[in-house]
C-alpha cells in the first residue's frame, strides 16, 4: 500500500495552489460578470455574495497553502472567518435596505408573498 508523504505533498503543492487560484479566479470573474449582466440590484447582491465568498475562500486556501501553515495559517483562518461573517450580511444588509426603499426591481421577477396577499387577500 502506498502511502503519500511529505516528499509527495511538496512535489504537489504548486499544482494544488495553482487549481485554487484558477478556480477561485473564476469565481471572483463570475461574480463580477453576474454584476454587470443581472437586471437588478436584488439579483446582483445574491451573485456578488455567493460567488465572492467562493471565490475569496479558495484564493486564501492557495495563499495559505503556498506559504505554509507557520506564515500564513492563523491569518487566512481569521481572513476566511470575516468574509464568511461579512459579505453575507453586506449583501442582507444592502438588499433589505433596497427592499425598504422600493428600489425598481426586474420586471418579470415572480411577485412575493405580501403583494400577494395585498392584490387577494384569500391565496
Amino acid at each position: 500500500m502506498n502511502t503519500m508523504d511529505l516528499s509527495d505533498f511538496e512535489a504537489a503543492r504548486p499544482l494544488l495552489t495553482s487549481i485554487l487560484l484558477v478556480v477561485g479566479t473564476l469565481w471572483i470573474f463570475v461574480a463580477c460578470v453576474g454584476l454587470l449582466r443581472l437586471p437588478d440590484l436584488l439579483c446582483r447582491s445574491h451573485a456578488m455574495g455567493k460567488a465572492m465568498t467562493l471565490g475569496i475562500t479558495l484564493v486564501l486556501l492557495a495563499v495559505a497553502l503556498q506559504l505554509g501553515a507557520e506564515k500564513a495559517g492563523l491569518k487566512v483562518v481569521l481572513a476566511i472567518l470575516f468574509q464568511f461573517l461579512t459579505i453575507p450580511v453586506a449583501g442582507h444588509l444592502l438588499s433589505l435596505l433596497a427592499y425598504r426603499k422600493n428600489v425598481p426591481r426586474w420586471r418579470h421577477r415572480p411577485m412575493d408573498r405580501q403583494e400577494r396577499s395585498i392584490e387577494n387577500p384569500k391565496s
